[in-house]
């Protein structure tokens, strides 16, 4: 059933989950749902599988997305490629392409992909073109030297691909902003955090009730490339990456050096992990394993990049890391094969492994105020979004700031894609929008 066509849409593509929503002229919002196994979903995995089918005497390369891409991946009938966290490569200009079988895939050409992947899986039929539609983006893009105008020319490129020709982009955390703001029933400055894979966001709006409605304001943002998968990136780096070689030695010329650390440090980032197989990093590794001292940790390392246990990992870093937000310890269990790493990881070990972290987001907080030319004290209400948002550790950054009564949270997964659908319909869209940087 085709929707109707007064409706605005809103599309938060995130690190590790897409939401779409539609917003009618009622002023509610609603998500696409995808219906897998019998079971209804709201999200969809940001993830990508690619395999070859033989038709005839020809081979064809079919791809899928979200719990799909997930589902083929797991049952492993055919060799494949799966891809997560790919939107981290947005703003990475020596990301350029990745070859998948016999095809080069750019940034653009992965994220349509997915979108096309979204639509045909969706419960309701329709297509993106001449429809009011708002983009989320992160107030900073992922990676250590992000180019923001890059990230945005793919954004556009991919997009147009699907018929968005002229889609208005908006911070990520602004339609936070406005899904919350239906909560509020009097005036508000409104700090929203928003805790993604790949970025941190912060906005600062001010809503004020005129006849009879809020009207808002931007006031601030700041963002950084800090979230819950630098906070994977810290488990796996204390926890896995040593039982695979890292720290480990290898000869060379009569010398005993150590394992370079570039290895370990991608593949405990799952954007770079999807991408060793195939940018000969593994061929490196073989090389490095016949040199090694004890060459059994990099033989399991070799392992789990060769034969796509990355997912695997994953999940096993996320089970962890979901535990140690409600519990004071939690068992992390990874077991592929022979290989089996098992370790109790207290709540205590964690934090000291993302205080760093925690000490930039906390600094990007204060870089949202100043750009708002405000104090803590003048803000009147703090929503919190996104999975990160449940670690102790940051949720208590918030409530020494700004007294845990001014605290709130509400859905971690949607609320962006709801007040972007719902900024579609607003009067005032113009005054949201990001300024774009110039075609190329």
């Amino acid at each position: 059933m085709r929707p109707p066509d007064d409706i605005s849409i809103g599309i938060d593509f995130g690190t590790t989950n897409t939401v779409i929503a539609l917003a009618g002229p009622d002023g509610q919002a609603s998500a696409l749902q995808f219906a897998h196994n019998g079971v209804i979903h709201r999200t969809y995995n940001s993830a990508l599988c690619f395999w070859e089918e033989t038709q005839g005497a020809s081979r064809h390369l079919a791809v899928e997305g979200g719990p799909w891409a997930v589902e083929q991946f797991l049952e492993g009938l055919a060799a494949h490629r799966f891809i997560q966290s790919f939107k981290t490569f947005a703003a990475s200009s020596s990301f350029v392409q990745t070859r998948i079988f016999r095809q080069n895939f750019r940034f653009e050409d992965l994220l349509s992909a997915f979108l096309r992947s979204l639509l045909r899986h969706a419960d309701k039929s329709f297509s993106f073109a001449a429809r009011n539609i708002v983009i989320g983006r992160p107030v900073r893009f992922a990676g250590a030297n992000p180019d923001d105008g890059l990230a945005m020319r793919r954004y556009r490129t991919s997009f147009e691909r699907l018929g968005i020709a002229d889609g208005h982009y908006v911070y990520e955390p602004v339609g936070a902003a406005f899904s919350f703001a239906r909560q509020l029933r009097q005036d508000a400055t409104v700090l929203v955090a928003d805790f993604g894979g790949g970025t941190s966001d912060f906005s600062v709006v001010r809503f004020e009730k005129r006849d009879g409605r809020f009207v808002a304001r931007p006031l601030g943002h700041a963002g950084i490339g800090i979230a819950g998968d630098a906070f994977d990136y810290r488990i796996i780096d204390n926890v896995v990456s040593p039982r695979l070689g890292k720290g480990a030695a290898y000869r060379s010329f009569g010398k005993t050096l150590t394992l370079p650390n570039g290895y370990y440090a991608n593949f405990a980032r799952w954007n770079q992990l999807a991408m060793m197989k195939t940018s000969g990093e593994l061929k490196e590794l073989n090389e490095l394993q016949r040199l090694a001292v004890d060459p059994a940790p990099l033989m399991n390392l070799i392992d789990i990049i060769e034969n796509d246990l990355g997912f695997a990992l994953y999940r096993s870093v996320s089970a962890a890391k979901i535990a140690l937000s409600s519990a004071d310890q939690a068992e992390f269990h990874f077991r592929q094969g022979e290989l089996a790493i098992s370790e109790t990881i207290a709540r205590r070990q964690f934090e000291e492994w993302i205080a760093e972290d925690v000490e930039q987001i906390a600094a990007t907080v204060d870089k949202a105020l100043a750009d708002a030319k405000l104090r803590n004290g003048d803000i009147d209400r703090v929503f919190l979004t996104g999975g990160s948002s449940f670690i102790p550790v940051i949720w208590k950054v918030f409530g020494e700031r700004f007294g845990e009564t001014r605290l709130s949270t509400g859905d971690q997964f949607e609320s962006i894609a709801y007040g972007l659908a719902l900024i579609g319909r607003s009067s005032s869209l113009s005054d949201w929008v990001v300024s774009e940087p110039a075609k190329v």
